[in-house]
């Protein structure tokens, strides 16, 4: 269990350790929560936070960890962790006030009945209303390999912060 803590906090935090050598903000990290629903249908609530570096232009490397329950169970759901990689768009706004990614990677879907892969994928737009402090708007699907027609999808909302 020591050996999953560590590599969680590792996936989660060597991004901003990569984002800290240079003062350009070549990183971010973030917090959220959305409504989440899978293809069976049911009502579920994904909170968690993550961050990434940028590590060549928009290119960015980085990892998030949440917690995923039904609305009516919350107490019964369980962990994704999750390392990815993205494309911010930033050069897409001249002001960089408003910037849309591409996101996409591996999941850990575990709980205490045990543990799954899933892959997923999404995008969104991070509004930076501050200078640090900005809105992240963002859809996310992960699909299980081993059942490629189960989605869990999801509409987060979040602050990101630089």
């Amino acid at each position: 269990m020591n050996k999953l803590i560590f590599v969680i906090l590792l996936a989660v935090l060597l991004p901003f350790a990569a984002a800290a050598q240079s003062k350009d903000r070549h990183g971010q990290g973030y917090f959220f929560v959305g409504p989440t629903t899978t293809s069976e249908g049911g009502a579920f609530l994904h909170i968690g936070g993550g961050g990434e570096g940028l590590v060549y232009k928009g290119l960015g490397v980085g990892g998030e960890i949440g917690y995923v329950g039904a609305v009516q169970e919350l107490s019964e759901g369980g962990g994704i962790l999750s390392p990815h990689v993205s494309y911010n768009f930033r050069s897409a706004s001249k002001s960089r006030k408003f910037v849309p990614f591409v996101i996409g990677g591996y999941s850990l879907v575990f709980s205490s009945g045990g543990a799954g892969s899933a892959l997923h994928f999404g995008g969104g737009m991070n509004w930076w209303f501050k200078d640090r402090v900005g809105l992240r708007l963002e859809f996310r699907d992960h699909v299980p390999p081993a059942a490629p027609s189960f989605h869990i999808v999801g509409v987060r909302i979040g602050l990101s912060f630089r």
